[in-house]
């Protein structure tokens, strides 16, 4: 089967040579998850582009914070991925970054289009800007 984007990080593929995602879930996904971490002037051609998440890490950990977040993510979202509903988001605290002020854990609820179902995306970074699995 024809993939519709290679996966990011690329990794090899024994069937498809580089692993691929096949449902435009797992492309509305991805593409969720590439504008949620990059940063405003990283991508080529746009300086808007990106909510830049990594930015925040070391901005008071508080309800403004997170209100000036979620706005970015609405605002970007609804300009370049008008296809994604996003019906919650939602800020949590890890249990393995307790004792750690520098951190973002973020969940966010949403639906692809006319697909109707919802999906979860849970980004957890550190103080390094580094994902947490």
């Amino acid at each position: 089967m024809a993939g519709l984007a290679p996966e990011l990080p690329l990794r090899r593929d024994e069937t498809d040579g580089y692993k691929l995602i096949k449902t435009y879930e797992g492309l509305a996904l991805q593409n969720l998850k590439m504008l949620i971490l990059t940063s405003p002037g990283e991508r080529i051609m746009d300086p808007n582009f990106g909510v830049g998440l990594k930015r925040f890490l070391f901005e008071q950990n508080n309800p403004l914070t997170y209100g000036q977040i979620e706005g970015k993510i609405r605002n970007q979202v609804q300009t370049y991925l008008p296809y994604i509903k996003i019906f919650r988001i939602n800020f949590k605290k890890p249990k393995e970054l307790e004792n750690t002020f520098n951190f973002v854990n973020i969940e966010i609820e949403y639906a692809v289009g006319t697909l109707q179902a919802r999906n979860k995306l849970e980004l957890k970074l550190d103080f390094m800007g580094d994902l947490i699995a």
